[in-house]
């Protein structure tokens, strides 16, 4: 596996190849004509390199925390739904990856497999990813049982009110398959993605997703768990400085992948904004169109602690289930030790916005 594949791209390739292709354009595709899903890769390979020379490097650490947790690289596996359309053990193949890369994982509440199960299968730290339904009481039961199975964080999603028409979902009158649903929710009568003429996600959504969210959404969760809340899906400054007024312990820059409102800038060019409007007040972390170690080192010089993959951790597991998962980080933590030590870096710490500029 290790000269098949070279690169997260190779990964890429061969999903294409072997996925149907709903599941393909589900996992794949963006909002609109895809302007922003282009853009966050393309952002990435814009931003140049201008390494140092003759800096010593050594061997080189790239092991930090987040949220106070130590994680082996600033490299985790982002929340994203339906695992199993992927790979017949999903999440829990994702989970295990993580946990083998000694990274963080965030399991979605739009999983195939419920909560208990997946975390169980995580190591630390293991985070779960919450949509505010209209029904305060389901997303307060979600959030129990989510400190109950062993959650350290809870990531909050703001940026899907409703769900972005996304074309190609339309066109394959999107829905789960027979045999798998929105797990987590199936014991509170939501667990079933309906068939309809276009986008059966969409409509799961125009059902059931709070579409009028508030601040005051995002301080009753506060008041509802004890355990730290990360916000994801900003792109403003003014948002990021309010969302850590009202207590975020951390910040997700996002799009949604692309997923939402197309023509939104890619998260490389909104990162640096915010972490100049946030400081020290909360951790920022970034995702959307990451694909290299260099895109990492690239984050983080912006000001991201830590990195998000979506995509490449799907065409990973439906490559080879856990163990392209687990190849996929490791590629990008060889990429980013070798980004590193060409840049004349030993840390993340000499990682910074001099490396994008004369």
């Amino acid at each position: 596996m290790e000269t098949q594949f070279l690169n997260v791209a190779d990964y890429a390739r061969a999903a294409r190849a072997g996925l149907a292709k709903d599941v393909l354009d589900y996992y794949e595709g963006g909002a609109l004509d895809e302007i922003t899903l282009h853009e966050n890769t393309a952002g990435w390979q814009r931003l140049k390199l201008y390494y140092r020379v003759l800096a010593g490097v050594g061997d080189r650490q790239m092991n930090t925390t987040v949220l106070g947790r130590d994680i082996s690289m600033p490299i985790a596996v982002a929340p994203t739904a339906f695992h199993k359309l992927a790979s017949a053990e999903g999440e829990i193949a994702a989970a295990r990856a993580a946990k083998a890369a000694g990274t963080l994982f965030i399991l979605s509440s739009l999983s195939n497999t419920a909560m208990e199960q997946a975390l169980a299968e995580a190591g630390s730290p293991r985070w779960f990813q919450l949509y505010i339904y209209k029904d305060r009481t389901i997303t307060a039961e979600l959030v129990k049982r989510a400190e109950t199975a062993g959650a350290e964080a809870i990531v909050l999603t703001v940026d899907a009110p409703g769900l972005g028409t996304r074309e190609r979902d339309m066109r394959n009158r999107f829905t789960l398959p027979e045999g798998l649903a929105v797990e987590n929710l199936s014991s509170l009568g939501k667990g079933k993605v309906p068939e309809v003429r276009g986008s059966g996600l969409a409509a799961y959504v125009r059902d059931n997703f709070k579409s009028d969210l508030g601040f005051e959404d995002l301080d009753w969760l506060c008041r509802c768990t004890n355990l730290p809340v990360v916000v994801k899906g900003v792109c403003r400054s003014e948002d990021a400085r309010q969302i850590a007024h009202h207590g975020a312990k951390a910040i997700v820059v996002s799009n949604h992948g692309g997923r939402q409102l197309d023509t939104a800038p890619g998260t490389s060019e909104v990162l640096p904004h915010i972490a100049d409007a946030v400081g020290d007040r909360c951790e920022i972390y970034v995702d959307g169109g990451i694909r290299r170690g260099s895109d990492v080192l690239k984050a983080i010089a912006l000001g991201a602690r830590a990195v998000l993959i979506g995509r490449p951790i799907l065409w990973g597991l439906s490559v080879a289930g856990e163990q392209g998962a687990r190849h996929v980080l490791e590629i990008l933590r060889r990429e980013l030790d070798e980004a590193m030590l060409l840049c004349g870096c030993s840390t993340l710490k000499h990682i910074n916005r001099s490396l994008l500029g004369p």
